[in-house]
């Protein structure tokens, strides 16, 4: 059987200062990265479907 999900701790101060600005602001993603999550994906999708 399941466990139950915890509840989300609540940030506080400078914790919630940066969460909010990460939130804001996500990291970006260059062109050569996506294209490597891409083809890692897809292999992993091929060993799978075998």
């Amino acid at each position: 059987m399941a466990r139950p999900i915890k509840e989300t701790p609540i940030l506080y101060g400078e914790d919630a200062r940066r969460f909010l600005e990460r939130m804001k602001n996500p990291p970006k993603e260059t062109k050569e990265e996506r294209e490597r999550r891409v083809r890692n994906y897809e292999a992993a999708m091929k060993m799978l479907i075998k």
